[in-house]
């Protein structure tokens, strides 16, 4: 036991995990997969060179929404090479560090996804409640500073966490469950004290993640509040149909991020292909569906898309 207590951190090997049970039909199981990925790069790739291309999408919304298309993509390309890697060529192993990056950009993108939804709640609240002030609130220069302030908080609260795993040990196995390096994955591998970890690794999701989606239930409360208060019924109607997509991409966010959150915490019985499938999708629902949120529920998108898909016929 102690020969593979020293091993350093940069000689282990993990291996990583596809669809338990399902080994025989991963080149099936693929298929969907590079559907769901080529969608999602795809969609918001497009979402992006309207947001470029388009002068009149020069606006607040529209920059957070491009915000949004970008942490998407960083979300699907973190994952895209070790999960279809897995399913097309059975390619499982990953080094120590390769795993700690995978996981960190992971991570990071998730906490960047969150903190954009939040930007854009607040958006919304000023765009409904102080519409006068809305261009001088959110100038570009102040949604400059919110982009940089994302990516900021992101990283300083992850490094740590990632950083913290290199202090453990791994004696035992080396498989992991998923098909990319899952943090808590990875701390039950581990023969020496991860509570440090766990402790750090909760505190970081909760200050984020969870704060993020206290003060986005906050935001929706204040616009509940002031749309109940415009006297027309058609004002109130228009001013909460601007919401419809904002609130589309919060639940396609954090509904699989709890549904996971559950599944491994109260679904210790079920069979272990459930948590693979909800964790692999869990990172893909969110980057295949914003696209098509938006583009379907923003008539300013949709106009776009509508013409760039004419152009390119004729």
């Amino acid at each position: 036991m102690s020969s593979f207590q020293n091993f350093t951190s940069s000689s282990i090997i993990f291996l990583l995990t596809g669809i338990p049970g399902l080994e025989a039909f991963h080149t099936w199981i693929s298929i969907p997969f590079c559907i769901l990925y080529a969608t999602a790069l795809s969609g918001n790739s497009l979402i992006l060179f309207i947001i470029v291309t388009q002068p009149s999408l020069h606006e607040p919304m529209y920059y957070f929404l491009s915000m949004l298309s970008t942490t998407d993509l960083g979300l699907s390309i973190s994952t895209l090479v070790t999960m279809l890697g897995i399913f097309w060529f059975n390619t499982r192993e990953i080094s120590f560090n390769a795993c700690l990056s995978q996981m960190f950009f992971i991570k990071l993108f998730t906490v960047m996804e969150s903190s954009v939804l939040l930007a854009m709640a607040f958006d919304r609240f000023v765009a409904i409640s102080n519409p006068l002030r809305y261009a001088t609130i959110l100038t570009y220069y102040r949604i400059a500073q919110i982009g940089v302030a994302i990516v900021i908080r992101g990283t300083l609260m992850l490094t740590p966490m990632v950083a913290l795993l290199k202090r453990l040990s791994f004696c035992n196995s080396h498989v992991l469950h998923h098909s990319y390096c899952f943090h808590p994955d990875v701390m039950k591998l581990s023969c020496t004290d991860t509570r440090i970890n766990s402790a750090f690794g909760l505190t970081a999701m909760i200050s984020t993640v969870g704060v993020d989606s206290v003060l986005i239930l906050l935001s929706y409360v204040l616009i509940i509040r002031t749309v109940l208060s415009i006297a027309s019924p058609e004002e109130r109607r228009k001013a909460f149909s601007t919401c419809i997509s904002h609130i589309g991409a919060v639940a396609i966010f954090y509904i699989p991020l709890i549904s996971l959150s559950f599944v491994h915490r109260f679904g210790k019985g079920a069979p272990p292909y459930v948590h693979t499938m909800i964790a692999n999708t869990y990172l893909l629902i969110p980057p295949v569906m914003n696209p098509i949120i938006y583009s379907v529920k923003t008539k300013q998108i949709r106009r776009a898309v509508i013409k760039i898909l004419h152009s390119k016929e004729t």
